[in-house]
């Protein structure tokens, strides 16, 4: 027997306790009258007993109508607690709906991740291949100038051997091709000289753009790793927040400060819905620490982050 059906029992047993007694008291001061009395109204002994009838029926009716008002009371609190576990059995499924969302962004962030490092890779390879085709190409140059040199060499000793003994003019002559040759030297050097810096800057521009590159997927990656951790963050809030009715399609904006191992050392409200606000701070509260990324670059993104809370109903 529950406390409500032992309540309306024991109400029930009170009311008709009175009323015995009152109708065991209309009956004593029935059983006394005098004679002059029952002569004179000889009718009061009926209406007194239905006086006492009728209030033991009004008392019963009211208890009835006690019994179920307590009823509906209880059906309209059965119903309100039924409406509760469906609400929160629709917030579960949707919570895990988010989470597998975000399980499926990560995850689609690291394959770009991978991509862009497979077209770094590619792009290194190529840089090592063009340098080393450039460096077999001086190598063979520079082979063909020495045995280009041998060959003057080796033609001009016999030249000057086979003309040992020809006249001044001749000699004349053949310091005239000297010059032209050491000429043609120091124009070859220079030409090289000239190529070598032309091919020394082509080579600081091509580190410069690589450089450039990675800095580039460097700052490509710190974005992808702070987008990351602000989902963590703020699903980490929302698994703390609790949330009500009044706060549908309602949100706040929250600046939170994190130390170096995600302790919270300040958390502010920067406008709202104010039922909202207290409830995101007192879930930020709850949590003490958010979880950050041990990465430098990342995490001074996320030490002095704002982030907009709004209720998942």
């Amino acid at each position: 027997m529950d406390a409500l059906t032992s309540g309306i029992i024991k109400s029930f047993l009170l009311h008709f306790a009175l009323a015995g007694m009152l109708f065991a008291s209309a009956n004593l001061q029935m059983s006394k009258p005098t004679v002059m009395q029952v002569q004179l109204n000889p009718i009061s002994e009926s209406v007194e007993e239905e006086k006492v009838v009728s209030a033991i029926s009004v008392d019963q009716q009211a208890v009835e109508r006690k019994v179920a008002e307590l009823r509906r009371q209880e059906d309209a609190k059965k119903r309100a607690e039924e409406k509760r576990i469906r609400d929160l059995e629709r917030r579960a499924l949707q919570a895990r709906k988010d989470r597998e969302a975000e399980a499926r962004r990560i995850k689609k962030l690291e394959q770009q991740r991978q991509a862009k490092l497979a077209e770094k890779r590619k792009a290194e390879a190529q840089a090592k291949k063009a340098r080393e085709v450039e460096k077999k190409q001086r190598a063979d140059a520079e082979k063909a100038r020495k045995e280009k040199l041998q060959a003057e060499r080796a033609a001009k000793a016999a030249a000057e051997k086979r003309k040992s003994e020809e006249d001044r003019l001749k000699e004349a002559e053949a310091k005239r091709k000297r010059q032209e040759e050491e000429a043609k030297r120091k124009a070859e050097a220079a030409e090289q000289a000239r190529q070598k810096a032309l091919q020394e800057q082509l080579l600081q521009e091509q580190l410069a753009q690589e450089q450039a590159a990675r800095a580039k997927v460097r700052q490509q990656q710190v974005l992808g790793e702070v987008d990351k951790y602000r989902a963590l963050i703020m699903q980490r809030i929302q698994s703390n927040l609790l949330i009500d009715e009044k706060m549908k399609g309602k949100q706040c904006r929250v600046n939170i400060r994190l130390g170096f191992n995600g302790l919270v050392t300040q958390a502010k409200s920067l406008g709202g819905d104010k039922l909202v606000c207290e409830a995101a701070l007192r879930a930020v509260r709850m949590a003490d620490t958010l979880p950050v990324s041990k990465d430098k670059d990342v995490f001074e993104q996320l030490k002095n982050i704002n982030l907009t809370i709004k209720p998942n109903l």
